[in-house]
């Protein structure tokens, strides 16, 4: 019974430390601070330029731009990953994937996505759950702490 007890306990501590020590924590080492324009977005049709297909299985589909007509994955992001609250779309050129920003007001943020209009390195798109949400952040200019990978 005694080795069960010491099993346990270590496998709390090990959790603990798992969530103290995860993800959701501002990277540690040098850090650059930058005045940005961040602009909310969502995954609609209206922030992410799709409309939905008139043609069976009436999937989702480019409305303008190069990929005109062709499918689109809605709520996958440039990297692959699922958007969530916490991606960042960001010009590539400057910010690669995986750049972590602090963000005053929204959060941290990991740079999985990327837009047609955002270029430069002043500028980048905040995702969020819902249209309404996008709207209420709206666009700002704040001051962001930012660590490359």
């Amino acid at each position: 019974m005694l080795g069960n007890e010491k099993i346990l306990r270590f496998g709390v501590l090990c959790s603990i430390f798992i969530l103290l020590s995860g993800c959701s924590t501002v990277p540690r080492g040098p850090s650059r601070s930058v005045i940005i324009e961040a602009t909310g977005y969502c995954d609609c049709g209206k922030c992410c330029g799709w409309e939905r297909s008139w043609i069976p299985p009436f999937r989702p589909v480019y409305s303008s731009g190069p990929d005109k007509g062709k499918p689109k994955k809605v709520g996958v992001t440039a990297s692959g990953a699922k958007a969530k609250k916490g991606t960042v779309a960001a010009d590539t050129r400057y910010y690669a994937f995986g750049t972590v920003m602090k963000i005053p007001g929204y959060g941290i943020g990991r740079v999985e996505d990327r837009g047609g209009a955002i270029q430069g390195p002043a500028r980048i798109d905040l995702f969020f759950k819902t249209h309404q949400q996008a709207l209420q952040w709206g666009r700002r200019r704040v001051r962001v702490q930012v660590w490359t990978p």
